[in-house]
């Protein structure tokens, strides 16, 4: 039997139940994405030196982005934990304790001595916590997803996810602009001493914030109705056996749109700033500039795959941005800001409208009773590659050939291979979600599952 949620009034643009879902999972991902986006631009920065002063520059930055890496690595881990009791218990208390372990390990980073007082226990423990964070954010995506598209009219879904991917690009923005505060508002030696650690320790007012927003909503509608004899006893098993396929080409069409976020910004900070010499201040105020134009993309990516279908929206966003990926790096090289800025307003403009459509796009693959479990392993997993690995690689194809234009080229090859995975996907738009069964018709352009009357793509 469907479940309609299409009575709710109040939010704007929304209902009032559904509207305080959309501030839930917006503000609590929003503090989640701020909590993993200070590591990247702090490793960026500072970690180089804080914590591995005994390597070259290039190193450090190096391992700094390796221990940026292991959260990568640990998202996975968190989106089989978190899911597994998100599917047998239910969406809103994992949520709950995903903020928690985010924000408590967040705070942690801050408080953490440098290597001059622990030596090399320091790096060690940053390992440790940032492993940590890790598991709670991925927990935390697919949660948020799901309490969005379980809860959404089934013609609004994408528009409503599109709150969840807001949720990033505000958080992100956020952590930038607290950066850029504390650099025009301290001295170098300042921020390096300890300017850095309070955007860390501020993250537990946030975290606050979030709890109480989070409390306030009840489980969702979809997951309440399902038949609890009909929950997977072992959700990651289920997903493994029958849905490995879903998993796996899900993965690695995300694998694009997280390489494109994470070089073009996290990469990018510490390339310009650490090998070009650009001014911190001037390139976190570029990116800060240019945030608006993303969030503007995700929410027209994500509120347009209502009407022209899921993939359709993301084939056309991966094109464009196939085709600009080997420009960006040569901009950034100009060393001219006009060029900085364009580059990184054509770029944000693009991950959003790539990005916007998959709040709303995984959860739809997968049936009720693993629905947290594979959109958060499959979401999750796209990161490893495309978020960890990708930096990783730039770090070191710019050491060896001097400049960071061949990973513009990397990077559209990359995109070559996620637009084949999204190719072997099928169309979703007009899922009933409450109806437990897989997505079967991989030859076709449409879900088998989907309801009638949705746009044919």
């Amino acid at each position: 039997m469907a479940i309609d949620t299409a009575s709710d009034q109040g939010a704007p643009g929304l209902g009032g139940g559904l509207g305080r879902v959309a501030v839930a999972a917006f503000v609590g991902t929003a503090i989640e994405y701020y909590d993993f986006f200070l590591y990247g631009m702090a490793a960026a920065l500072v970690f180089g030196r804080e914590f591995f002063p005994v390597l070259s520059p290039v190193n450090a930055l190096l391992a700094a982005l390796s221990v940026y890496a292991v959260a990568f690595a640990a998202r996975p881990v968190g989106a089989i934990l978190f899911g597994h009791f998100g599917d047998r218990v239910g969406r809103k208390a994992v949520l709950v304790v995903s903020l928690l372990l985010m924000g408590l390990s967040t705070a942690a980073v801050g408080l953490m001595p440098g290597y001059g007082r622990l030596g090399v226990w320091s790096p060690v423990l940053l390992v440790l916590l940032r492993f940590c964070q890790g598991i709670g954010l991925g927990g935390e995506w697919g949660g948020a997803a799901l309490l969005l598209a379980e809860y959404a009219p089934v013609r609004r879904r994408g528009r409503c996810g599109g709150y969840l991917q807001l949720g990033a690009s505000v958080g992100s923005a956020l952590a930038t602009a607290v950066f850029l505060a504390l650099s025009l508002g301290l001295t170098e030696g300042e921020f390096i001493d300890w300017g850095w650690r309070l955007p860390f320790l501020g993250s537990l007012v946030l975290v606050g914030v979030g709890l109480f927003v989070r409390l306030r909503i009840a489980e969702t509608p979809v997951f309440a109705a399902a038949e609890t004899a009909a929950r997977s006893p072992l959700p990651l098993l289920t997903v493994l056996r029958a849905h490995w396929r879903t998993v796996l080409l899900g993965g690695g069409l995300l694998c694009f749109g997280y390489a494109l976020f994470y070089l073009t910004g996290t990469y990018a900070l510490g390339y310009a700033t650490g090998q070009l010499g650009l001014d911190r201040t001037l390139m976190l105020s570029l990116q800060l500039l240019a945030a608006p134009g993303g969030a503007l993309a995700i929410w027209f990516g994500a509120s347009y795959s209502d009407r022209w279908g899921r993939r359709r929206s993301m084939l056309a966003a991966f094109g464009l941005a196939i085709v600009w990926s080997p420009f960006f790096f040569p901009l950034l090289e100009t060393l001219r800001p006009a060029l900085l800025l364009f580059a990184m307003i054509i770029t944000g403009l693009l991950t959003g409208l790539l990005l916007g459509p998959v709040g709303a796009y995984l959860p739809e693959l997968f049936p009720t009773s693993v629905r947290y479990t594979g959109a958060a392993l499959t979401y999750n997993l796209g990161g490893v590659v495309g978020g960890a690995t990708a930096p990783l690689l730039a770090t070191r194809l710019t050491a060896v050939y001097g400049t960071a234009t061949p990973v513009g080229w990397c990077l559209a090859a990359l995109g070559a291979a996620s637009v084949l995975c999204l190719l072997a996907l099928p169309e979703t738009n007009g899922q009933d979600l409450s109806l437990d069964q897989p997505i079967a018709d991989y030859g076709g352009r449409r879900a088998s599952t989907a309801i009638s009357g949705g746009p044919a793509i």
